[in-house]
Order: structure tokens, then sequence, then C-alpha cells
């Protein structure tokens, strides 16, 4: 596999592993720079780390996997203060083993998901979102991040539905996988939130589920019925009250297995 950072198409510095690669950058990032991660064979899982103040995460890449680096150009960001910032930056990836693939686990967590449509997932878009912020971007309820007591920027970001009624949010896995249970954390910066008393799972499966929700700062645990699924959506979004107040989500778990492992090079 190959780990590049790249300036637009010029190539700056890159990285090559059978199963670990790890790259280090003594300068700043510009605007325009992106890493770059591809494998002679796909599709693959795969650990990755870009910047230290970002928790590792495992991803399956489908194809050429791009990630755009980040720049704060907005009043409120969601990542940590000094994020892509300074002179010297250190970034790795690695192939997962059969166990890390195998394991049941949270299925639903991508540290290094994007606004844009990539070839990584678990990935996250919506029909709404809070005046096109990234503090509110769908994607910050699988950064498994689960601060639900404020709301704007980190450690606070949340999927902001900008009180749309007809709000939807899809979490695509890009492979099968099996689940059997949610846990949904919504936020609580009470009185300015207000919760969702019931929405709907959409399964890719054609099948459904809603599930009855109530004002709480805790994760709600839903045990739901085994079904393999390539995605899901949440939708039918109803408010607890008739209110101006604002409902959002900190952050969906999606407990279950991988079918697929994917390894095309063990």
């Amino acid at each position: 596999m190959k780990l590049k950072l790249m300036n637009n198409n010029d190539l700056l510095v890159e990285a090559t592993g059978k199963r670990l690669v790890r790259m280090a950058y003594p300068s700043q990032y510009a605007v325009g720079n992106y890493y770059q991660l591809t494998f002679d064979e796909y599709p693959q899982y795969v650990w990755v780390q870009l910047d230290a103040s970002i928790k590792p995460t495992l991803i399956y890449v489908k194809d050429e996997w791009n990630y755009q680096i980040p720049f704060n150009i907005q009043r409120e960001w969601p990542y940590p203060d000094g994020a892509f910032l300074g002179k010297n930056h250190y970034s790795w990836a690695k192939l997962a083993t059969k166990e890390e693939i195998r394991i049941y686990q949270n299925l639903a967590i991508n540290t290094y998901d994007q606004h844009v449509s990539t070839n990584a997932f678990p990935h996250v878009t919506a029909n709404a979102e809070t005046r096109n912020e990234m503090s509110f971007f769908a994607k910050n309820a699988i950064d498994g991040i689960a601060a639900n007591n404020k709301h704007g920027g980190y450690p606070f970001q949340s999927w902001g539905i900008n009180q749309r009624d007809d709000a939807e949010f899809k979490l695509d896995f890009g492979r099968e996988v099996e689940v059997d249970q949610l846990n949904i954390l919504l936020r609580a910066d009470y009185p300015h939130d207000i919760s969702w008393k019931e929405m709907t799972i959409q399964f890719s499966d054609g099948s459904y589920e809603k599930i009855n929700l109530h004002r709480d700062k805790n994760y709600q645990i839903f045990s739901i019925s085994k079904r393999t699924i390539t995605w899901l959506k949440l939708v039918d979004l109803i408010k607890d009250e008739d209110s101006e107040s604002f409902p959002a989500l900190t952050q969906i778990e999606v407990m279950g297995s991988n079918i697929q492992e994917g390894q095309k090079n063990e």
C-alpha cells in the first residue's frame, strides 16, 4: 500500500509498505493538500491516523481514498484546537487483522469521515445540516465524540437538522454487515434542545423498525432484529412536543459484525 501527501497534483512525500506505512511531514499544511491511500487490490480494511489529535479509525476502503486536509474557515469547527496545524506532522495506515475485522463492534464509527462522498466507509449523508456549518455536519454523529451537554464547536459538534421536519440521515457501510443493536445519543443542551420522541429506522433490506426516545443525556440502547444490511436511514423524526427548540443527534452507534472479510493480501 501507498500513503501519499499531495499538493493538488504534486507529490510532497510518499510512504510504502506491505501492511504498515508511516509518514513524517516537517512543514505546515497548505490549502490544496490531501492524503491519498492506495492499494494494489481492493477492498481493504485499514486503520488510519492522519493527525495526532484525532483517534485512529478502522475504515473499509473500496478504491483510492483521498482525505482533504481541513482548514478552520468557520466560526466553529468539529476538531480539537491545533488539529492539522503546526510544522511537524505524523500519519500512518495499517491493515487490520482478521480478528479486528471479525470482532463484534460498533460499525458506525469513522473519525476521518468527510462531508463529501469518498471510497472509505462508514460514510454518512443527510438532506439537512444547520446553516451548512461544519459543527452541524452529519458526519459528526459517527466521530466517536460523545460530549452532548452543549452545542457548537469541538467537542460539542453534532448533526443539526436546521429545524427541518423532513430531515433524514443515511449511514452507508459500503459492504454487508450483520447488526442487532442501535445506541442513540441525543444532544442534551437543555433548554436550548428538545428530544425526538420517535424515529423510524429504514434498512437496505427493505425492513424498518420504529424506536421511541425520551429526554436523556445518556445513550439510549435499542435491541433490533438481527439483519444483514449495507445501509440504514433515520427518517420520520418526531419531536416530543410542539416547540421551537432544536433536536440534534450527537452520536449513533450500530453494533454488529462484518460479513465480508475484504482483505486480499492475507
